[in-house]
């Protein structure tokens, strides 16, 4: 069965505890803890080496989605205790100014594919441009963002297909037109579906629709994610 958690941010926003023990309590083995506004990020990492993380099968960060370049160097400061943790970092392309401070992070660096809003990251020409600079770098598929993109799932499939190799966490979402993380519908489901025999079974799944103010839960989120996942098989006659 997939490995399959959440989003720290999309269960509590910034209460990272919180959203920590709600997934405990129901054995979900598989957490992504958020920093993606610029101000979590400072009190995530410093309490990262006192957090109960031992359950946990699979955690990685996720690094501020937004910031000005000359910040850039404190960013990267702060998620250095990820390194000797072995926690992987998904860092959106566009916040990486340059490519030589995020050298250290190695494999540990999971670069993601961006929505629309976007004017890096979003196909395999412009994510190749990433990898070029950052060669170790390994990557973070966002099923969502992918069909946000391209609804046909062709761009989402030559993603996979190009960087499949370096392939360490997927983000699963519905991701609106305004670019928000909403719980999967059942478009969405049939779509994930037609790529799924791409993505294998070992990749930790993280899911990011905001459940935070009751829009879905997440037993729900997770069945709709095994659904998306399932690998449709043609009929034989």
């Amino acid at each position: 069965m997939r490995p399959i958690g959440f989003s720290t941010g999309a269960i509590a926003k910034t209460d990272f505890h919180r959203a920590l023990r709600e997934l405990q309590t129901r054995n979900i083995n598989v957490v992504e803890l958020s920093a993606l506004r610029l101000e979590e990020l400072e009190p995530l990492t410093l309490a990262l080496p006192t957090l109960d993380l031992e359950s946990f099968s699979f955690v990685s960060i996720h690094a501020p989605s937004r910031f000005p370049q000359a910040l850039e160097s404190q960013v990267v400061e702060h998620l250095f205790p990820a390194i000797a943790m072995k926690i992987p970092v998904v860092v959106h392309p566009d916040t990486i100014y340059s490519a030589e401070l995020w050298r250290e992070f190695g494999g540990l660096l999971l670069i993601e594919n961006m929505d629309k809003r976007k004017s890096v990251g979003r196909t395999v020409a412009e994510m190749r441009l990433a990898f070029d600079r950052l060669p170790d770098a390994s990557f973070c598929f966002d099923i969502g963002h992918a069909r946000q993109v391209d609804p046909t799932m062709t761009e989402g499939a030559a993603l996979l297909r190009a960087f499949g190799d370096r392939l360490a966490e997927l983000h699963l979402s519905e991701v609106n037109t305004a670019s928000r993380h909403d719980p999967v519908s059942l478009n969405a489901v049939s779509a994930f579906q037609s790529i799924a025999a791409e993505i294998p079974e070992k990749i930790p799944v993280i899911l990011e629709a905001l459940i935070d103010s009751g829009q879905s839960t997440i037993e729900a989120e997770i069945e709709r994610a095994h659904c998306s996942l399932k690998v449709m098989t043609l009929a034989t006659v």
